[in-house]
C-alpha cells in the first residue's frame, strides 16, 4: 500500500448518498451528498428505486474527489454505509422485484405486534435475537409480502439491506456485516450469526440473506463495470461497513466501554459500545453488533427530541421565531435564553416529548405527550424549561439504563443540532451525570466506514487505533455535583409522569 493512500467512505442515507475521502490519518480530501427521492404511495409507506441510491453515488463519488484522476488513482479500498433495516427484494437474477421498503415504513406494524403477543412470543424473540422487533426492521417487511404481495414474495430469492445492494451493485457478490443485520429481527446478536430459530419461528429460509463477514474485512472487490462507472481502479477492497448508527460511532471514536455519544436531532440516540454481549431484560435498549469485531453496543432511540422542541417552537412559542427574526439570531437560542430564567425544574412542570409514541427507554409506539403538573403559577419561560428538561430527562433515561447493565459512562459525545446549544449542553452533562464533549470535526457514517475500510487494508492494525489517529473532541464540560442531585429529582418526576401516560393508554 502506497504512503499517500487514501479511503472512500460512501454512506446511503434516506434523502442523499455522502461520498468521503480520507487520508491514512483520517482527514478529509473530500466530501459531497447528493440527493435521491423518496416515495410515500400510501401512509404510513416509504419506498425508494434502488438504482436512485446509484445514481447518487455516482453523483456523490465524482464530486468527493472532484474529478481529479490523481485523488481516485489513490483510493486504496471503500467503505459502505447506510439507512438500516430497508428490504431490497432480489430475484434469483438479481433484479430487483419491487421498489425498497424503508426503515421508516410502518405497514408491518400489525406483524410485529403479532409476533410480540402471540407466537413466537416476546420472550423467545428477546432470547433468539436479543432485541424487540419494530416495524422498521426488515423481516416484518418479508412477512408483510408474504402476505399481501406474495408473487413479489415468491420471486424474492434474496433479502439484501441497502447499503449491502450498494455493495452487489460495486461488486456483483452479495455480502453482509453484523451491525446492520442486527437489525432484521432475525440476526442473533449474541452470536454474530443468522438466528437459525427465529427463522424458523416466522418461517423465512436462510437462504434469503447474505453471508455475514467482520465490518473492517474486505469481503468483496470492485468490479470492472463499476470501476469505469466511479473512475476508480477495478479490484480495490471493499469492506463490510456498518449501518448508519455504528458508522457513525466509529466516526465518533465510540469503539470502547467508557465514552457514549449522544445525537440530538429530530430523533435522539444514545449509543455505547460494550466489550461484552449485554441487553437488558425487557429490551428497553437496542442490543446490536458493533462494527469493531468482537464487541456490541447498546442504543437507545428517542422518537422526538429535537422534533419535540421544533414543536414547541411552531405551536407554542411563535413569538420567539419573530423575536428570533428582528435579532439576526436562532430561534432555538431564544428558547435557551427563556428556559434558563426559569428555576431548574420549572417549579415542578414537567414536558412528556412522547409526540410520536416511543422506542426506547419505554417501547410503547400509542404513549403520548404533554404537560404535567401545569398550573397557573407556570409562564412561558417554565414551559421552555420544562421542554428542554423533559426531552434530556428522556435521554438521560437511556444513560441510566447503560449504567444499570454495567457500562461506565464517563464523558458522552454530542452531536446534532441540539449539541449547538450551550445550555443544551450543560443541562445534558449534569443530567447524564458525565463529562460532555464535541466532535472537532464532522463525525458521519461515511468518515467511520473510510476508516473502517482503512482497517481492512492493513493502514491501521485495529479499528481502535485508526480512531485513535482521526478523532479529535473540544469544549469538554464537566457536570456540577449539586445539580447533578438536583436533577435527579427531575429524571424522577418525569418517570412518574411517563407511568401515569402509560396508564392513561
Amino acid at each position: 500500500m502506497r504512503a499517500d493512500s487514501l479511503f472512500l467512505g460512501i454512506d446511503v442515507g434516506t434523502s442523499g448518498t455522502k461520498a468521503v475521502v480520507i487520508d491514512r490519518q483520517g482527514a478529509i480530501v473530500g466530501d459531497a451528498t447528493a440527493e435521491h427521492p423518496v416515495s410515500y404511495p400510501k401512509p404510513g409507506w416509504a419506498e425508494q428505486n434502488p438504482e436512485d441510491w446509484w445514481r447518487s453515488t455516482i453523483a456523490a463519488v465524482a464530486a468527493a474527489t472532484n474529478g481529479d484522476e490523481a485523488i481516485r488513482a489513490r483510493i486504496e479500498a471503500i467503505g459502505l454505509s447506510g439507512q438500516m433495516h430497508g428490504l431490497v427484494a432480489l430475484d434469483a437474477s438479481g433484479e430487483v422485484v419491487r421498489p425498497a421498503i424503508l426503515w421508516n415504513d410502518s405497514r408491518s406494524a400489525a406483524i410485529c405486534e403479532a409476533l410480540h403477543e402471540r407466537e413466537p412470543g416476546l420472550a423467545r424473540v428477546l432470547a433468539m435475537t436479543g432485541n424487540r422487533i419494530f416495524p422498521g426492521f426488515q423481516a416484518p417487511k418479508l412477512l408483510w409480502m408474504r402476505e399481501h404481495e406474495p408473487a413479489a414474495f415468491a420471486r424474492t430469492a434474496k433479502a439484501l439491506l441497502p447499503k449491502d445492494w450498494l455493495r452487489y451493485r460495486l461488486s456483483d457478490a452479495m455480502m453482509a456485516e453484523p451491525s446492520d443485520a442486527s437489525g432484521t429481527a432475525v440476526f442473533d446478536c449474541a452470536r454474530r450469526t443468522w438466528s437459525q430459530p427465529m427463522l424458523d419461528a416466522v418461517g423465512l429460509s436462510r437462504t434469503l440473506f447474505p453471508d455475514v463477514a467482520e465490518s473492517p474485512i474486505h469481503s468483496t472487490r470492485l468490479s470492472s463495470e463499476a470501476a469505469r462507472a466511479l473512475g476508480l481502479r477495478a479490484g480495490i477492497g471493499i469492506a463490510g461497513g456498518a449501518g448508519d448508527q455504528a458508522a457513525a460511532a466509529v466516526g465518533s471514536g465510540i469503539v470502547a466501554e467508557g465514552t457514549v455519544s449522544c445525537t440530538i436531532g429530530t430523533s435522539g440516540v444514545v449509543f455505547a459500545a460494550s466489550n461484552a454481549w449485554r441487553a437488558t431484560p425487557n429490551g428497553e435498549l437496542h442490543a446490536f453488533c458493533h462494527a469493531v469485531p468482537n464487541r456490541w453496543h447498546l442504543m437507545g432511540v428517542m422518537l422526538s427530541a429535537g422534533g419535540s422542541l421544533r414543536w414547541f417552537r411552531d405551536t407554542l412559542a411563535l413569538d420567539a421565531i419573530h423575536e428570533a427574526k428582528s435579532r439576526g439570531v436562532d430561534p432555538y437560542e431564544i428558547l435557551a435564553e427563556r428556559a434558563a430564567r426559569a428555576p431548574l425544574g420549572a417549579d415542578g412542570l414537567v414536558f412528556l416529548p412522547y409526540l410520536s409514541g416511543e422506542r426506547c427507554p419505554i417501547p410503547d409506539p400509542l404513549i403520548r405527550g404533554g404537560f404535567a403538573g401545569l398550573d397557573v403559577a407556570h409562564g412561558r419561560d417554565h414551559l421552555a424549561r420544562a421542554a428542554f428538561e423533559g426531552i434530556t430527562a428522556g435521554l438521560a433515561g437511556n444513560v441510566d439504563l447503560l449504567r444499570g447493565l454495567g457500562i461506565d459512562v464517563r464523558e458522552v459525545r454530542l452531536s446534532g443540532g441540539g449539541a449547538r446549544s450551550a445550555f443544551w449542553r450543560t443541562m445534558c452533562a449534569e443530567m447524564f451525570n458525565a463529562r460532555v464533549s464535541l466532535l472537532a470535526s464532522d463525525a458521519s457514517g461515511a468518515l467511520g466506514v473510510a476508516l473502517l475500510a482503512a482497517v481492512g487494508a492493513g493502514a491501521h492494525e485495529t479499528v481502535d487505533a485508526a480512531c485513535a489517529a482521526a478523532v479529535r473532541t473540544r469544549d469538554a464540560l464537566e457536570p456540577d455535583l449539586a445539580r447533578v442531585r438536583a436533577y435527579d429529582a427531575v429524571k424522577a418526576r418525569a418517570g412518574e409522569a411517563a407511568r401515569r401516560a402509560l396508564r392513561l393508554g
